[in-house]
């Protein structure tokens, strides 16, 4: 014998719709200064309030990406950028 279960009229089926407003990722430890020679290499760290949160490296008003002059690492709420082989320009 076989069973089938089908709803009454008393049992609709509704669907919930939930709407999440996300908060925005803070600094909780904002960039620091930092001293490099000429030539040499300097990482640059910041913390965020959120893990994973995206991040956007620029300089005024142009965006950094990865290559061989720049590289971005992030975990959890860490992000660096390390510059390589600078110049007076990097500043």
């Amino acid at each position: 014998p076989s069973t089938s279960f089908s709803p009454s009229p008393s049992c609709s089926r509704s669907k919930s719709h939930f709407y999440f407003i996300a908060l925005p990722a803070l600094f909780k430890q904002e960039l620091q200064d930092t001293e490099a020679e000429e030539g040499g290499t300097v990482t640059l760290r910041c913390e965020l309030t959120k893990p994973k949160a995206p991040v956007e490296w620029r300089k005024g008003d142009v965006t950094l990406y990865p290559g061989l002059k720049h590289e971005m690492k992030q975990q959890g709420c860490a992000a660096e950028l390390v510059i390589y082989d600078l110049e007076v320009e990097d500043s």
